[in-house]
């Protein structure tokens, strides 16, 4: 397995990072976090404009038809830029499984709005009742002409200002299924809930909701697949984007300990301080090389549920720590809410939890090889 970057993936990763570093520096996230349903949209416009936002949808629908390691190095630099775009959301949880579910006419008539970033989407996945993505608290009650849906999501990101969340339910005959559903439709209900990076994302209330037959995404009954098929990827992306986060924060800790001095000597000659780095930089080495094992066996079409797991796991627990270390390397700077390392800690501590931290993939592990 070569996991180096192909010339074109090296191009891309170089007009990523110039659009990242001119319209989102990380030292202006705290002034853009003021706002509750703040996102980038100079930021998300210039994005769609570069043809970046349909970089793994297919050309059918205008999109570029790359794959998931192309969009790993869109989501790594977002990563480095403390998650200033919707990108996770829109394309990992809303777009993808959208393309590879939906019929002809669902993805014609909501992938062209999101590659010319004119559209967000999202996904709710995890109910009140249940943190089992697999294991739905939300019913799904066949009416005529379509279905009604009970129950209440939580931690929708972006679901505020998305066009369609999907919506996974059960069944009065305990099937699964994903549907599309309006944020604005009546019956739903959104309460905004702060996260670890101040983030706001949501409760999603749905009370007697009513979709039509139009608005399953695959097939009733095909829900379990498809939530598997998003869960994959949506691990997938939040080990790229916690590679580009720990990489960064590791970054802003080798300038700073190699500018700040005691004793007349820059810090990072010091054998502790050099021992902590070289620990945090073997971790986000690790990050990468689980996550490209991951993205790589993803692309090629092959089994990759137990990598993925590894990949996150490596995400959750060296993340954690390298992103520890930065914050130790830098002292009492580290903490300044205005200082950049403060808001790349607290994303890699978001995405360290989402969807299940450390034990939790070492729980999925341990399931897999007992199955085996």
């Amino acid at each position: 397995m070569d996991f180096s970057l192909t010339q074109e993936q090296q191009d891309l990763r170089e007009l990523t990072a110039k659009i990242f570093e001119d319209l989102a520096p990380l030292e202006g996230l705290p002034d853009m976090e003021a706002g509750q349903d703040w996102f980038n949209e100079k930021l998300w416009a210039n994005l769609a404009s570069a043809g970046l936002l349909g970089i793994a949808l297919p050309e059918s629908v205008g999109g570029m038809g790359l794959g998931i390691a192309e969009l790993a190095v869109l989501l790594e630099a977002n990563g480095r830029h403390g998650g200033a775009a919707p990108l996770y959301s829109t394309l990992i949880l809303g777009a993808l499984p959208i393309a590879e579910f939906g019929s002809s006419e669902q993805a014609g008539s909501l992938l062209p709005d999101v590659i010319a970033g004119k559209a967000l989407l999202s996904a709710a996945l995890v109910d009140e009742a249940s943190d089992d993505p697999l294991a739905p608290g939300v019913s799904a009650e066949s009416v005529e002409g379509g279905w009604k849906l009970r129950g209440t999501k939580t931690y929708v990101p972006a679901a505020a200002g998305a066009a369609l969340v999907l919506v996974s339910a059960r069944t009065e005959d305990d099937r699964i299924a994903v549907f599309m559903v309006e944020p604005g439709a009546r019956g739903v209900s959104l309460e905004p809930v702060t996260t670890t990076t101040g983030e706001f994302q949501y409760w999603m209330t749905l009370d007697d909701v009513q979709v039509g037959d139009n608005a399953v995404l695959g097939a009733v009954g095909q829900g379990a697949e498809i939530i598997e098929w998003i869960l994959d990827r949506a691990l997938t992306g939040l080990c790229a984007m916690e590679l580009g986060c720990a990489e960064r924060a590791l970054q802003l800790t080798a300038r700073y300990t190699s500018d700040r001095k005691q004793f007349d000597k820059p810090i990072a000659t010091f054998q502790a301080v050099a021992q902590r780095a070289a620990d945090a930089y073997i971790d986000v080495e690790a990050i990468r090389l689980a996550t490209w094992q991951a993205v790589w066996r993803l692309d090629a079409g092959l089994p990759a549920s137990r990598e993925i797991a590894i990949a996150k796991f490596w995400a959750a627990e060296a993340g954690h720590r390298a992103c520890y270390a930065a914050q130790h390397l830098h002292g009492g700077i580290g903490v300044d809410t205005d200082y950049p390392l403060h808001h790349l800690y607290l994303l890699s501590r978001q995405i360290e939890l989402t969807f299940g931290g450390a034990h939790a993939q070492l729980a999925r592990i341990g399931d897999m090889i007992a199955a085996d």
